[in-house]
């Protein structure tokens, strides 16, 4: 029996089976029994940044593994729910579907909504919508289960609710500052923008060299300022510093070749010598033709 349910061809049906049968208290994996909500937690960050990575290299033959490594932490979720009682896997697709379609009336019912601005507003007010219900649902099983009042002084959300504090911070802050200028809360003109991380970089100067706690504050202060910029130039800030981290990576390898080549260590070359193999590596990247 259980060598057809094996050889049957891969399904939805087939993966919540294997899942099933990895969590069976008599027969299933010591090491799926052991897991919980929170230990999966670091393991579906590190497939969801496999996944990301894939997709960055070009990798298509590995994103595909990597799908169903991230389908598979969905799944094992659904699994914990289930035998929690709380939810299962029917229930989270019915979920999502209900969101999907109410997020697109311009496209599953005859709202007209026509342009990008159109849309992107529309979805951040079912968000807020949402958050607003969460809050409500939530105030009232306090009012009922502890006799307590959670709401805020003027009974609403805010906008800055259930941004997952997990979130890389570039990130996390590329989301504030986006939920901030749905209410208007932003500038117009990036030139100001420009001129609030000009102002960032004379106020981490100014602490440089007198108070490092003021200085950590004021470099925080500079990171958020860039992101800011990132976000008006339509930039995923994550996305940008991922990328310059594999450019820098890239050519300090290089570097690393011209030096292992010299037959000197690192300690016997001088900065100088070191920023010139460094320029040598950053001109041969250049298309000739630009030369």
């Amino acid at each position: 029996m259980i060598n057809d349910l094996i050889n049957q061809q891969p399904s939805m049906d087939k993966l919540r089976w294997i899942m099933e049968v990895l969590r069976d208290p008599e027969t299933g994996c010591p090491w799926d029994l052991k897991q919980d909500f929170n230990s999966i937690v670091p393991h579906t960050l590190e497939e969801a940044y496999e996944v990301v990575d894939a997709i960055e290299q070009g990798d298509f033959s590995e994103l595909e593994k990597e799908l169903g490594d991230l389908l598979f932490q969905v799944v094992f979720y659904s699994q914990l729910g289930k035998e929690q009682k709380r939810f299962d896997f029917d229930s989270v697709v019915a979920a999502i579907c209900e969101k999907l379609i109410r997020r697109h009336p311009h496209v599953f019912s005859d709202s007209d909504l026509s342009t990008d601005a159109e849309i992107k507003a529309n979805w951040e007010n079912e968000k807020a919508r949402e958050r607003q219900s969460k809050s409500d649902q939530q105030n009232e099983y306090n009012s009922l289960e502890k006799n307590t009042d959670v709401k805020n002084s003027v009974g609403k959300l805010s906008i800055l609710a259930d941004i997952p504090k997990s979130l890389p911070a570039l990130s996390q802050a590329a989301k504030i500052q986006k939920r901030c200028s749905h209410v208007g809360f932003d500038w117009d003109n990036i030139d100001d923008v420009f001129a609030k991380v000009a102002e960032e970089v004379d106020e981490v100067k100014e602490e440089l060299h007198r108070d490092p706690v003021a200085l950590a504050e004021e470099l925080g202060d500079l990171m958020f300022a860039v992101v800011n910029l990132c976000r008006h130039a339509k930039k995923d800030p994550e996305a940008l510093l991922r990328q310059a981290n594999r450019k820098f990576t890239k050519r300090f390898q290089q570097v690393e070749a011209k030096v292992e080549q010299s037959s000197q260590s690192f300690k016997e070359h001088d900065l100088d010598t070191l920023e010139q193999y460094w320029q040598e590596v950053k001109m041969s990247e250049k298309d000739p033709t630009d030369q």
